[in-house]
């Protein structure tokens, strides 16, 4: 039996590595906040040559559970550490010309969404090592292949990270990673490839050592739910999955910096969770606009959509628009990959600027769904912020049993808080979504990323309304700051991106079970096993776990931050 639905902590053995993360959870388990965590007041700006520490509010520290540099138990050609392809050293030789043509660092891969469980009786491979009950997993975005890392949190060093797979069921390298998310009908790990032709969903045991060499089993699933940029992947109750994809549109031609919306919600519904393979029915997100007719992609027309009346209403405080979902694909049809973008814009499905995650909202039995938008990451974006240009948040209310729905905007982007990706709730009632602002725009606003919280019960477009709550001021570690220096000098092998990125953002009580997925219950932060995690992509590629400070810590007789259960 793979799984432990247990609802509280258990540790069979700690043994070795007892870091302080592990530690302060078990130590603090008792604690969490009696309010909001303090706003950090700005965000760090974007230095040359300069590198940044993360700023965290007062009631927080961040300690790390996983490095780049760690070795991976069982390297395979291409991969050997966390963080890095074996394509080069870990970090420029002194001397070495960032000019030439041979490649100075190693590929970075970039550790992507954390999915954290809870589970009994997993191998890895040393059969005589005992991994504990407490795992992170990760695909990985970039580098010379895409792979999937399970971080042993109970672990030693030699132990700590399992590198689960680098191939598919038919020997081919997987391709980048996204998302990712734990799917418990079938006991599989969803995860999602932003790429295009080559994007799509992949599911993967949990590990077997039916090969010889402790590995996943990982199979495409691009029959199935399509191709596209997918990105963010939720499951409910009812097995339904909800993917976000993000697809960058084409820039204008008068619209030189604004993008035209060109990414679509997605719905997959199973003939048989306890099988994807058995296939079912991809739906897309179509929003009615006021003129009675479908919001749509139009071929050709780049600058129009940009700054459309509809892409302008759909980024209104206050206005409410009915949905349906409409069928792109249905595997009765057929179980040839298929392009999930192209047949969204076939069926009059309503295209988005880029939203990449979005989670359910524990407490509404799985009726309302908060998904962001990125925009075009360009502060000389033409669609301003009244058409979308900086991103949004919008929340779709829906029924996981029904075709029909409401969306509306919660909050308007600017260049401040601007370029949502990651999100995870905070409790019911409070939401974090973090920044990818991306190199250029932090340059362009002199701002690294930041991650929010935001109270869902306020309307963001009332006259005096608060800004949300700046909970990390994210900065750039030694690493990324070399990279981020290497961008401005001309190269042929630069292969690595330059500033961190806030990504992975997710908290969870690491429960396996249906009643674990993430919206089905209302989160603790810090108490009852709650554990809240990110990854800072790009550079050292290091992967946090957030904890109170002694600041933040208060008795659980208090308040539960202003939320009931």
């Amino acid at each position: 039996m793979f799984l432990d639905t247990t609802k509280k902590l258990k540790i069979d053995n700690p043994r070795g590595l007892a870091t302080l993360a592990s530690w302060c959870l078990l130590s603090l388990g008792s604690f969490a906040f009696a309010a909001d965590p303090t706003s950090v007041p700005s965000a760090n700006p974007k230095s040359p040559g300069i590198w940044k520490a993360d700023i965290l509010s007062p009631e927080l520290v961040e300690a790390p559970v996983a490095q780049g540099a760690m070795p991976v138990e069982n390297p395979s050609t291409l991969v050997g550490f966390y963080g890095y392809n074996n394509d080069g050293p870990l970090l420029p030789a002194p001397g070495a010309d960032p000019t030439g043509s041979a490649k100075i660092e190693a590929s970075k891969t970039e550790p992507d969404k954390n999915t954290y469980l809870i589970l009994r009786n997993q191998k890895g491979p040393d059969p005589n090592y005992n991994y504990g009950t407490h795992f992170l997993f990760q695909g990985h975005e970039t580098g010379q292949t895409g792979y999937i890392t399970r971080v042993n949190l109970d672990a030693d060093g030699p132990h700590r990270v399992t590198l689960m797979a680098d191939q598919d069921v038919n020997g081919a390298q997987l391709p980048t990673i996204d998302g990712s998310t734990w799917y418990p009908f079938s006991e599989h790990l969803l995860f999602t490839v932003e790429g295009g032709s080559r994007g799509g969903v992949f599911q993967a045991t949990l590990g077997d050592d039916s090969s010889g060499t402790f590995k996943s089993t990982v199979e495409d699933l691009g029959g199935i739910m399509g191709r596209g940029g997918y990105e963010g992947i939720q499951a409910d109750p009812w097995g339904n999955l909800m993917i976000v994809e993000d697809s960058g549109g084409p820039n204008g031609t008068v619209n030189t910096h604004a993008r035209q919306p060109n990414s679509f919600i997605f719905r997959f519904i199973p003939n048989d969770p306890r099988d994807l393979k058995k296939g079912g029915k991809l739906q897309a997100l179509q929003v009615i606009g006021r003129s009675g007719a479908p919001i749509v992609f139009h071929a050709g027309q780049a600058d129009a959509d940009i700054l459309s009346q509809d892409v302008k209403d759909l980024h209104t405080y206050g206005l409410v628009f009915r949905t349906n979902w409409i069928t792109v694909h249905d595997t009765a049809n057929g179980t040839a990959p298929f392009n999930a973008n192209a047949a969204a814009k076939a069926a009059s499905a309503t295209p988005f600027k880029r939203p990449e995650n979005g989670q359910f909202r524990p407490g509404s039995n799985f009726t309302e769904f908060f998904f962001d938008e990125t925009g075009d990451t360009n502060a000389q974006t033409e669609a301003g912020s009244a058409f979308g240009g900086f991103g949004s948040i919008m929340k779709l209310r829906t029924s996981p049993r029904s075709d029909v729905g409401a969306l509306q905007l919660f909050y308007l982007s600017d260049v401040d808080h601007a370029g949502f990706d990651n999100t995870a709730f905070w409790t019911k009632d409070k939401v974090v979504f973090v920044e990818d602002r991306g190199d250029g725009l932090h340059a362009q606003h002199n701002a690294l990323d930041s991650a929010f919280l935001f109270d869902v019960r306020l309307n963001y477009g009332a006259p005096g309304a608060p800004q949300p709550i700046r909970l990390l001021a994210q900065g750039r570690d030694p690493s990324a700051t070399l990279d981020s220096g290497f961008l401005a000098v001309p190269m042929s092998k630069l292969q690595n991106e330059g500033d961190n990125e806030i990504t992975g953002w997710h908290l969870s009580n690491g429960d396996p079970s249906v009643d674990g997925l993430l919206g089905a219950k209302n989160p603790h932060p810090f108490k009852d096993g709650w554990r809240l995690f990110y990854t800072g992509q790009h550079g050292d590629n290091v992967t946090y776990e957030i904890l109170p400070s002694a600041v933040g810590q208060h008795d659980r007789d208090d308040s539960n931050n202003g939320d009931e259960d």
